[in-house]
């Protein structure tokens, strides 16, 4: 498996990793400059020489796996029968410079509802280095047309398309993502909000609209639903900087957007 293959495999198992990259090479050494190795929490993909270097780069990422706040960080190795080292003896003649990359698992979001403030959000999103749900029940909101603004996207982003339930896509969902509900009827983001408080893992839960409209959803979330008053304030309303308050879909979605990335940093701290 190539390098790249194993980072999108890493990404698409929501694990994260450290790539591990030969930086530079003085003298003899087992691999050039440029050589590459993808550790994960319990599998590692190519070599970057094997013996004590790699053996001590493995060590040495899986420790970065586990640090929240990793940076990118340099290890030097000298290949000569002096040199004691934790993993035998490599004696080449050279010197190796490696460079470890974190590899962090990136934030999830999903956005049911692609309506004018949906899209005008996800404009926003994916910019960001996220995964990137777009929910519709409406195929017009999600066709190849109307979402052409998104084709030079850093986020990956998922289009799903549920004309019957879309809040089964919450049960597809990783966990820790966070789940924002703008569609265009209040029925089913009641249907949405419901499902959501009852699946297990997600992250935020935020959802668009008036007082009135959460005094009537937090009645029913009660006494329909069942859950207690804790589960129902999981749910935040209204969403985005209380302190930006324009109606324009483009200002509630900046709104919305710096408020999520925010939160973003908050968690990595």
């Amino acid at each position: 498996m190539t390098w790249v293959a194993a980072v999108a495999r890493l990404r698409a198992r929501r694990e994260a990793g450290v790539l591990v990259t030969v930086a530079a090479v003085r003298g003899h050494a087992p691999r050039k400059a440029g050589a590459k190795l993808v550790v994960g929490p319990s599998e590692a993909w190519g070599s970057i020489g094997g013996g004590n270097i790699e053996a001590v780069a493995i060590d040495r990422a899986r420790e970065l796996i586990g640090k929240h706040d990793a940076e990118p960080e340099l290890m030097e190795f000298k290949l000569n029968d002096k040199v004691t080292n934790r993993h035998g003896v490599q004696c080449c003649g050279g010197a190796v410079t490696v460079l470890l990359e974190p590899l962090p698992v990136v934030p999830a979001v999903a956005v049911f509802g692609i309506g004018h403030v949906g899209l005008e959000l996800a404009r926003i999103l994916a910019r960001q280095h996220i995964d990137l749900h777009l929910v519709d029940s409406r195929p017009d909101m999600l066709t190849d047309e109307r979402l052409a603004v998104l084709t030079d996207a850093v986020a990956q982003v998922h289009v799903h398309h549920t004309p019957l339930l879309p809040e089964e896509v919450l049960g597809e969902l990783a966990p820790g993502t966070h789940v924002l509900i703008m569609t265009h009827d209040h029925a089913e983001d009641a249907a949405l909000a419901d499902a959501a408080l009852r699946t297990a893992g997600l992250g935020s839960i935020g959802l668009i609209g008036s007082a009135a409209k959460w005094t009537r959803f937090r009645h029913r979330l009660a006494t329909e639903g069942g859950h207690d008053a804790a589960t129902i304030d999981r749910i935040k309303t209204p969403i985005g900087l209380a302190e930006i308050t324009g109606k324009e879909p483009a200002t509630i979605a900046v709104s919305v957007a710096a408020d999520l990335l925010r939160s973003f940093e908050q968690d990595g701290r």
